[in-house]
This record gives structure tokens, C-alpha cells and sequence, in this order.
């Protein structure tokens, strides 16, 4: 996922990221190996530039390396270099990326993915601070920092015999695991402001507004890719609304429209036009209060029976599970 920030700041206001801000604080500064967990596109990879950025090993490299997008039989070579010779076309020494983030911080994305020998030698490294490059004898001293990351059960591929145990433990001393975007609907208010004005600024050079239905379908879109979606849906919206400055449901994704609606009309009979505002500003209350009705009557200055007869009089549904 994209840097949000130049300076490493997070955008988010749940508890559940409240959580996470706390963990970047407290680890930032140690040298001990982090393990962040998460669904693709959840930002795992800016959780470890955080650490990085904000820590002492912040004037060092920050290097990342995603395990499932090298080939096998190049990433050892990528990960520890090389000596001349070592090969065919090994022409020159090569430092290897663990070596180029030497008194930094080194990421290591779907760790999953990593083969049993290079887990092996990997867990070598960890232990014994040192790397020799393939097709040499002698060591040299690292120190690096490890953060790994993944959206594999571990602990399934510990159980299978896919991923050493000693180096699941080594890894994980610190973890943080990231919850789904759905599952953050006050991040989502925030991201999704912080993403309108980016990219309104970036495409069109001037700020672009989302109509209030195609707000409530994102507010209720489950966002299986998580930031990362979302990201690319509000990019793409700003480039197909044209020159127009408001979003609208045909703008969407299928995901989001699926039948691909256009907007309709503003209703020109008074009470239809009451019934649409009130519909409209009671959702937006609900999704301003992550679903807490309780909330969401104090909020907008209504008795919970009050709030309660309308959500049933303009037929509003509200998931069981959501909190009173």
C-alpha cells in the first residue's frame, strides 16, 4: 500500500487503531523482531515503515522485500548477494538486500511464502547476527532489524510442516495484528476524506464531492481488499466523474453497483423529498456513530424510542449485531 503520509503518520480513530498507534510507540525503539498479521490491504507494510520512521533505526534503510513476488530461485541471491563466480553471471560481487539495510530495518512481506531453506538460513541469521553471501567463506556482522508480515494462518502453516516452529517463535516476540477495514467504520470516515482530497488534488487539481447515496454504499460495501480498495475505488470514481465535481452511483465499481444504477432524481413531491432527508440523515448519523443507536439519538437529539420509531417508520435496518 501507498505511504499516506511523507512523515509516517497513520489516519485512524478506533479503538482497535488506538491499540496499534500504541504498539508502534512502545516497539519502535527495541531491536526485537515484529510481526504484524492482516488481511491484503490493510497497510501492513505502513505499520513497519511507522516503526522504522518513527524509531532510532530511522537514519538507517528501510528495506522491504515481498517474499511471493521474487522466484524462488532468485530470491536467495536477492536476500544474501553474492560473490563473483558464485555462478553463472555472478560477474561482480553483490550486496544483498539484508546487508543494504544494515543498521536499519528490514521487512520482510509475506513471510509465508519463504521456502524451508531459506526459513533455515534466515533463522541463522537471526540468531547469529551475521550473513555470508553465497559462494563465500567468510561472515560478516548485520545489525538489522526484522519486521515480518503476512495474511497466512502461521500457525496452520507451523501445524503442516510449511514453516519452521523455531522461526515462527523468533519472529513473533512482538506481534500486531491489523482488523479489517470493515470492521474500523471510524477509520473508514477518515480514509475515505483523506483519499477525496489527494486524489482530487492529484487529478483534477480541484476538490471533487461524493453524493450522500454514494457515501451510505461505501459506508455498507464490506471492502474485502480492505485500504488498499478503497484507495483505488475513490481514485478511480475522481477520474471517471469527468469534469463534473460530484460522484455519483454510476461512477462506482460493479462491486459497489452492481446493477449499476444511475442517481435518481431529487423527488419533487414535498413528503417524498421530507422522507428522502430524513432517510439520508438518519443513515449518515448511524454510520457517524459505527452503528450505535444510542449514540447516534444523543447525537442528533432524540430519545433511543424516538430514533427507534423512525428507523422502523422510513423501514432502516439496522444489523442485529450492531450496538444499542
Amino acid at each position: 500500500m501507498d505511504r499516506l503520509y511523507p512523515d509516517m503518520s497513520l489516519i485512524g480513530r478506533s479503538e482497535a487503531f488506538g491499540q496499534i498507534q500504541s504498539l508502534i510507540d512502545k516497539v519502535k525503539d527495541l531491536n526485537a523482531p515484529v510481526s504484524i498479521s492482516g488481511e491484503s490491504g490493510t497497510g501492513k507494510e505502513l505499520i513497519a515503515r511507522a516503526i522504522h520512521f518513527r524509531g532510532v533505526r530511522r537514519h538507517g534503510q528501510f528495506v522491504a522485500v515481498n517474499c511471493g513476488a521474487i522466484p524462488e530461485h532468485l530470491l536467495e541471491s536477492e536476500l544474501f548477494g553474492y560473490a563473483r563466480g558464485a555462478f553463472t553471471g555472478a560477474l561482480r560481487d553483490k550486496t544483498g538486500l539484508i546487508e543494504e539495510a544494515d543498521a536499519g530495518t528490514f521487512f520482510l512481506d509475506e513471510i509465508g511464502d519463504l521456502s524451508l531453506q531459506l526459513q533455515a538460513k534466515l533463522l541463522r541469521l537471526i540468531q547469529e547476527k551475521e550473513i555470508r553471501r553465497i559462494g563465500e567463506n567468510r561472515t560478516r556482522p548485520v545489525d538489522v532489524r526484522f519486521i515480518s508480515a503476512t495474511n497466512k494462518d502461521i500457525e496452520k502453516e507451523v501445524e503442516s510442516g510449511r514453516f519452521r516452529e523455531d522461526l515462527y517463535y523468533r519472529l513473533r516476540i512482538i506481534t500486531i495484528d491489523i482488523p479489517p477495514l470493515r470492521e474500523r467504520r471510524d477509520d473508514l470516515v477518515l480514509l475515505m476524506d483523506y483519499f477525496i482530497e489527494k486524489y482530487s488534488r492529484e487529478i483534477r487539481n480541484d476538490r471533487v464531492f461524493f453524493s450522500p447515496r454514494v457515501r451510505e454504499l461505501f459506508f455498507h460495501y464490506p471492502w474485502p481488499g480492505n485500504v488498499r480498495e478503497l484507495q483505488n475505488e475513490i481514485q478511480r470514481c475522481i477520474i471517471l466523474c469527468g469534469e463534473e465535481k460530484l460522484v455519483r452511483e454510476e461512477h462506482l465499481s460493479p462491486k459497489l453497483n452492481p446493477g449499476g444504477q444511475a442517481a435518481a432524481g431529487s423527488p419533487f413531491n414535498f413528503f417524498e423529498a421530507k422522507a428522502d432527508f430524513v432517510r439520508r440523515f438518519l443513515n449518515q448519523a448511524l454510520l457517524r456513530t459505527n452503528f450505535n443507536k444510542a449514540r447516534a439519538a444523543e447525537e442528533i437529539g432524540l430519545s433511543r424510542q424516538g430514533l427507534f420509531k423512525l428507523l422502523k417508520k422510513y423501514k432502516i435496518e439496522v444489523s442485529a449485531d450492531s450496538k444499542n
